[in-house]
């Protein structure tokens, strides 16, 4: 057993553990880091193949107004480049594959395009009622909180082929099926991202960019900057806490610190026991805002043999084994990367598959889709977030219905010597890497705000 003492500890090393600890270390403040995986980066997961090239396992598209990820890839000196765009997208739409330009097909019919229309003006204007720091205030939260998304749909959005394309890009958002998330958590989360339509946009929209080099050409540097207060392969079961500061333990390590910045999923840091017990609405929070199901899966060819074909690569299919395809190729196009995300129920159907059956099901959907090229790739690499221990399933955790009005004002409460950071406590850009970067930097000056009072 290995004993640490320092000014602060913080738990996960995720975009905001290492923005947390990075930033105590640049005041002056001794800190140690603690990870329970053997890697860096939480829900991003960069891996570098031979040719040079990279995949982005997890979290991998940055966008307008997420300033604090830029800001930490000025700091290290890391560039971006616009996703591929160009050519057509491509939608599964009552049954028909439509080939199209823009947001969505010119081919839906004037009822549907007239119902998705009328939904996004009206998810638009509830967006602009949420207060950010506190959307359990809002005016109607009692009300939105009651009813889940899907409720909401089913009541307002009356053409299938509307409600379709809609249940897509809400459910897939939140990793889940839209009977799970409320109303009112959902119209948070879009509203600390810009809205609907700034967060469903791809050109222009919350995710229009990548990182050159992945997301591990950020995440790697700060780690190399927190340097040998990093610890890996260090699972916390145990915090502590008394008058004098914390006590944080892992199988191998006990470390003192006076506060800890626990900057995990939510639904792992339940995993945790806290001695005192946390309170009440904190610990019934734990078991109330779960992870969806995602399954991210990377189809590697020689070239990006669709753009030749005058296609984006962005395609919705619900239902199928490909039912979200995006362009994944590096800045320098080659090779060809097609990323397939399932999500929801799509990825428990998908997952519950055999590794070769679930690989010849994507191949077999993509060429349907893209043509008898996409039945040759030369690599195919899955990452099954769901089955990650240490991630609790999908990119997100999600309030369902009544959460966020009973449990709400204790997402960033601290309690006692213990902070919380991670991307669902961030009230700007939540969900995204920037609103993990945005938390993590949150809590710790937080953290030494509250210690300089308290000294």
């Amino acid at each position: 057993m290995i004993d640490v003492a320092a000014d602060y500890c913080v738990v996960g090393a995720g975009f905001a553990g290492l923005a947390a600890a990075l930033r105590l270390d640049q005041a002056g403040r001794s800190v140690v880091l603690l990870e329970a995986r053997d890697r860096v980066g939480g829900r991003t997961f960069t891996e570098v193949r031979d040719d040079g090239s990279w995949i982005d396992r997890g979290g991998a598209w940055i966008g307008p107004g997420q300033d604090r990820i830029a800001a930490l890839m000025s700091e290290f000196g890391v560039k971006s480049y616009k996703q591929y765009v160009a050519g057509e997208a491509m939608m599964l739409v009552d049954g028909k594959q439509c080939r199209y330009r823009g947001t969505v097909p010119r081919s839906l019919s004037p009822w549907a395009s007239l119902n998705l229309g009328v939904a996004m003006l009206e998810l638009i204007a509830m967006c602009k009622r949420i207060p950010l720091e506190e959307p359990w205030t809002a005016k109607k939260a009692a009300r939105w909180d009651k009813i889940s998304v899907g409720h909401w749909l089913d009541r307002n959005v009356r053409s299938g082929a509307a409600r379709e394309i809609l249940e897509t890009a809400i459910g897939g958002t939140y990793t889940s099926d839209t009977s799970e998330p409320s109303l009112l958590y959902v119209l948070h989360q879009m509203a600390s991202g810009g809205g609907p339509s700034f967060v469903f946009g791809v050109e222009g929209g919350a995710q229009d960019s990548r990182i050159v080099g992945g997301m591990g050409a950020v995440y790697g540097p700060v780690a190399e900057a927190v340097g040998d207060r990093l610890h890996l392969s260090q699972p916390v079961d145990h915090i502590g806490q008394d008058d004098d500061g914390v006590t944080v333990r892992s199988p191998d390590m006990t470390v003192r610190a006076r506060r800890v910045i626990v900057a995990v999923p939510i639904a792992i840091a339940g995993h945790i026991r806290y001695e005192p017990m946390l309170p009440t609405d904190r610990m019934l929070l734990h078991q109330r805002m779960p992870s969806g199901a995602i399954a991210k899966i990377h189809v590697v060819y020689d070239e990006p043999f669709w753009r030749a074909d005058g296609l984006s690569g962005q395609s919705a299919a619900p239902g199928t084994a490909a039912p979200v395809t995006i362009d994944a190729c590096t800045d320098t196009g080659r090779p060809g990367v097609m990323c397939v995300i399932a999500e929801g129920p799509d990825a428990r159907r998908l997952c519950a598959a055999e590794p070769t059956e679930r690989r010849a099901r994507v191949v077999d959907a993509l060429a349907g889709r893209f043509g008898p090229k996409a039945n040759s790739p030369v690599d195919y690499i899955e990452q099954i977030w769901t089955r990650e221990r240490y991630s609790g399933g999908g990119m997100i955790s999600h309030a369902p219905p009544g959460v966020l009005t009973g449990f709400g004002p204790a997402l960033r409460r601290p309690c006692g010597r213990i902070h919380w950071a991670g991307t669902e406590t961030s009230a700007v850009m939540c969900g995204w890497v920037d609103g993990a970067v945005r938390s993590g930097e949150r809590a710790a000056a937080e953290a030494m705000r509250q210690e300089a009072r308290a000294g």
